[in-house]
């Protein structure tokens, strides 16, 4: 009887917390609008996406395909996060003009700077298409069922009616159970309106990445221009601001914890519904194999970074990106650990085979499959991973790509235009001599955390780390991959067009380059003990997950499903809350401009603030922006379930007003896209009020506050 009692007691936390709601990832057309509005919220379901009519979701974008990002003004003025506009910052910036440390702001709409390649897309439908895409593929296996899947999305894309600026794409949700098309516009003139230095946009860096307090004005502006039609247009001098059909009216109201808050965007990726075991491999094998790789290029370029201003601004914006998940998986796997998230799914998994005893031979099926790939999945991470992160070997992998291509024929002009621009773009932040260093000493990783079997021949003389610098340099120096030697009369870091005049000649160059030598020893090996079986498991894991899935869906009759984030338009929503992560450490939901001064280090990498924010401060020069208070609120957090992609997305009220932008999540809940757990996920928002202080007061634009219309 004790036991059985001890087990319910277990089980209830458990029930509760899938049953508990307002975390989710929720698609627009499927709305939950009553626990919206037993929460709080005032408008409509209708109010927040309506194909037929202006909503909310006409004023929100995914941002150049990896961030979200907002429309705050009828001549299209775009609200997204600092470091997802980073790198168009960093593409403007120079030595002598650098914006990533001063700051941009344009003085009017002529002074806005133009970044090819940059697109916003507008969702301006969905609708469910289970059924059209899943005809005909009952009872069928892979390859057949892939097959007829795709026939059937191009078959149903072709037959849709759409406008020559516009584009069908169909999506699988829940693990391929349901799919989904998507009808979208793409603007492509995308134009830097304003940032604030990063000392402001960065303030805290990489020590307050992931971390709350957070007192970081992580914003840029953007606008889109469309032509005289107000349709998507390339870039041209005679592009106009583009006029949207909704656009976020911006609060600078005080907040007060408990505050209904919802945020709209798109949101990455993220794996709720995994098996117990598949969760366990990731906090104990996955997640730390990454960690390894990265903090050692971390702390490599960082030495280096500190010194040299050049490398700086050179790997500022791919130092930010690797240090990025880096931080993130530390936080996943304490907060994976924290949340009982493995004990969790067991108990979960235990209470649906009671109810349907078909899943106990799914998750049998599982469990060996996960244990059975674990050393080849445990290779793969390390081998992407060190791959990714030495660039030189990155660099290996483009060329080894291009000789497959050529060989088989399949390089045409158009191709190698790409390739050659992607080069040119890449070596431009590259820098051979800080990389071979960080080469040496992630192959010295990779041997030590390798299993034998999975290494080339002799590769063991690279386990030492010392001494693979000077060996790694000498190759390096002699490698027309990096740069350092010519092939064809030419550099490819110099002269990309001479180098690649003779193919032929550079095919045989490259097959004796030791970079290239070395990468293909790593690639074929890889490829011959560890991908294939990989590969075939992962086939087998990813067609019982959907298995799987279809059974928790039938099984759990109590139980909101909504489907994984998978990069497209979501909402989800919660209240401004504070958390208690740890024993005797409570944290409030709203920090101010105090403690940016606090934290101040002058000089500091991190830390430093501009002298201008500290005299705004000492005078009390906030203007209409201090709350209640008499300070500026800089960031607040609250119980929204977001994750990566959802960075630049709007936090909205109760009335649908922009009241802050979404930019991170408190560390100890960075689990949520594994395992939610409303306990510790809060998501981080910076206020409407600082960025809109920072505009007026800071940088002199109260231009831009004019087009915005502002809710007091």
């Amino acid at each position: 009887m004790t036991k059985k009692i001890l087990l319910s007691v277990f089980l209830l936390p458990a029930a509760m917390a899938f049953a508990q709601q307002y975390g989710g990832m929720w698609i627009p057309t499927e709305l939950n609008e009553k626990e919206m509005k037993d929460l709080g919220m005032k408008i409509s379901a209708k109010d927040i996406f309506n194909p037929q009519k202006p909503s909310i979701k006409d004023a929100v974008v995914q941002f150049n395909g990896g961030c979200t990002a907002e429309i705050i003004s009828p001549k299209g003025l775009l609200l997204t996060n600092h470091h997802c506009g980073f790198g168009q910052i960093q593409a403007h910036s120079t030595v002598q003009n650098d914006l990533l440390s001063n700051g941009f702001w344009a003085k009017n709409t002529q002074g806005e700077l133009p970044n090819p390649g940059v697109k916003v897309d507008f969702i301006v439908d969905i609708k469910e298409v289970t059924d059209q895409i899943l005809e005909g593929t009952d009872n069928l296996t892979e390859p057949e069922l892939t097959k007829r899947i795709n026939n059937n999305i191009e078959v149903y894309k072709n037959s849709q009616k759409i406008e020559s600026y516009q584009s069908i794409m169909v999506k699988p949700m829940y693990y391929g159970n349901k799919y989904y098309a998507y009808t979208i516009e793409t603007y492509k003139d995308i134009r830097l309106v304003g940032a604030p230095p990063q000392s402001i946009g960065k303030f805290g860096s990489d020590t307050d990445n992931w971390v709350w307090p957070r007192h970081t004005g992580d914003f840029s502006m953007f606008r889109i221009y469309a032509d005289k039609n107000n349709r998507p247009a390339e870039y041209s001098k005679d592009n106009v601001p583009y006029v949207p059909k909704h656009y976020l009216p911006v609060s600078i109201k005080d907040k007060n914890e408990n505050d209904f808050t919802f945020v709209f965007g798109f949101p990455g990726r993220t794996t709720e519904y995994l098996p117990a075991v598949g969760v366990e491999k990731i906090m104990k094998d996955i997640d730390p194999a990454r960690i390894a790789v990265r903090d050692v290029a971390l702390k490599t370029l960082d030495e280096k970074m500190r010194v040299d201003n050049e490398t700086r601004i050179k790997y500022a914006s791919k130092y930010a990106s690797v240090a990025n998940y880096w931080k993130k998986w530390i936080g996943e796997v304490e907060g994976l650990k924290k949340s009982n998230a493995v004990e969790k799914k067991v108990m979960y998994e235990g209470s649906l085979v009671a109810k349907n005893p078909e899943i106990k031979n799914t998750l049998d099926q599982l469990n060996k499959l996960y244990n059975d790939q674990a050393p080849y999945a445990l290779n793969n991470a390390y081998f992407t991973e060190v791959v990714r992160n030495a660039e030189t070997l990155k660099l290996a992998g483009d060329y080894y790509d291009f000789v497959a291509s050529v060989e088989a024929g399949r390089m045409d002009e158009k191709e190698l235009t790409k390739l050659k621009t992607k080069l040119t773009s890449f070596y431009k932040d590259y820098s051979a001599e800080l990389d071979a260093k960080v080469t040496a000493k992630l192959l010295a990783l990779y041997v030590n955390k390798t299993a034998p079997q999975f290494l080339p021949a002799g590769f063991s003389k690279y386990k030492d780390e010392s001494p693979n610098i000077p060996v790694i340099e000498d190759m390096s120096k002699n490698s027309i991959i990096t740069g350092r030697t010519a092939v064809n009369g030419g550099t490819l870091t110099a002269d990309i067009d001479k180098a690649f005049s003779n193919q032929d000649k550079l095919i045989k160059t490259l097959k004796k380059d030791p970079i290239y030598q070395l990468y293909v020893s790593m690639k074929e090996t890889y490829m011959k003990t560890a991908d294939p079986q990989y590969i075939s498991m992962q086939t087998k894991i990813d067609a019982l997950q959907k298995k799987f899935m279809a059974q928790q869906m039938q099984t759990d009759k109590d139980r909101k499903f909504f489907p994984d984030a998978n990069s497209t338009l979501r909402v989800t929503y919660g209240k401004v809350k504070g958390s208690a992560p740890r024993d005797a450490v409570s944290y409030g939901y709203q920090t101010h401009l105090a403690g940016v001064m606090e934290k101040y280090v002058p000089g500091d990498y991190e830390f430093d603030v501009p002298k201008k924010l500290i005299d705004l401060y000492n005078k009390k020069d906030f203007g209409n922006y201090k709350d209640k208070t008499g300070d500026v609120p800089v960031g607040f957090t609250a119980t929204n379930h977001t994750t990566g992609g959802n960075s630049g997305s709007p936090a909205l009220d109760a009335n649908g007003n922009l009241v802050g932008l979404n930019f991170d999540r408190q560390w100890e809940g960075t689990m949520s896209d594994i395992n939610y757990d409303p306990r510790f996920s809060r998501n981080i928002m910076v206020d409407t009020k600082y960025i809109l202080f920072i505009i007026e007061k800071f940088a002199d634009s109260k231009w831009l506050i004019d087009e915005m219309k502002i809710i007091k």
